[in-house]
């Protein structure tokens, strides 16, 4: 088989000129092109979430020196017209899912913030809330069917970068996935809030409660940053 057969089509990356800045070179390695042409095989067989113009989302819309916050998602929710490429986040018009219900009620019990009727999340994007899953596509039905294809190395990436070109960052880790990520992050310079996931599963056992909302605006505010609105616009 020829080399041309064997390379996928080159398109421009999918990020903004500051991102492509820091982590542009990422896809120019071997396993990215192993990526690509595995959602372009995927994409020919299945449904894929998000839709393609939207799986950098959270690079969009969260610019690299205006990050304030990170949170940590694992990948993007596999029902039809819920993921648009931010962690935790649904479009508007779908139910959100009980993860995201239970934010809304942690919201609501330590800040008192109304719980909303939607779960578009962008609101929180545009303040400097990078909602970063670590794995960024998904087949349709079937959660973590794009997991250890190359997902994971990108966005380790992102947190290295962030890690080490940025200080004062609030890292926070949801669930055993995120918490893994917490060896990459250094604590001198950043600020790293964990707990249990907000699934009905496990948010009982410390999400509830760990007031991580709270935390992060009184951080904010130490540092003389404006905290975050964290009621969304209806």
């Amino acid at each position: 088989m020829s080399t041309e057969q064997n390379t996928v089509p080159r398109k421009p990356p999918q990020l903004p000129e500051d991102w492509l800045e820091v982590i542009g070179d990422e896809f120019e390695k071997p396993y990215m092109n192993d990526l690509k042409r595995f959602l372009l095989e995927e994409k020919q067989r299945h449904t894929v979430y998000p839709p393609g113009p939207l799986m950098f989302n959270a690079f969009q819309l969260t610019p690299f020196n205006q990050v304030r916050v990170v949170v940590l998602g694992q990948d993007p929710y596999h029902g039809p017209r819920q993921a648009h490429g931010l962690s935790f986040s649904v479009m508007r018009g779908i139910n959100p899912p009980p993860s995201l219900r239970n934010i809304f009620k942690e919201l609501n019990d330590s800040l008192q913030v109304p719980i909303s009727a939607h779960g578009e999340l962008t609101a929180w994007a545009e303040q400097g809330v990078l909602m970063l899953n670590t794995i960024l596509s998904v087949r349709a039905r079937k959660p973590r069917s794009h997991a250890n294809q190359g997902w994971e190395i990108f966005t380790d990436r992102v947190i290295d970068e962030l890690n080490d070109k940025r200080d004062g960052l609030i890292f926070v880790l949801w669930g055993r996935n995120a918490r893994n990520k917490a060896t990459r992050i250094d604590r001198s310079k950043h600020m790293i809030l964990e707990s249990p996931h907000p699934s009905p599963h496990s948010a009982d056992y410390g999400f509830f409660g760990c007031n991580h909302f709270v935390k992060i605006n009184d951080h904010l505010q130490e540092k003389g940053q404006e905290p975050i609105v964290w009621a969304l616009p209806q």
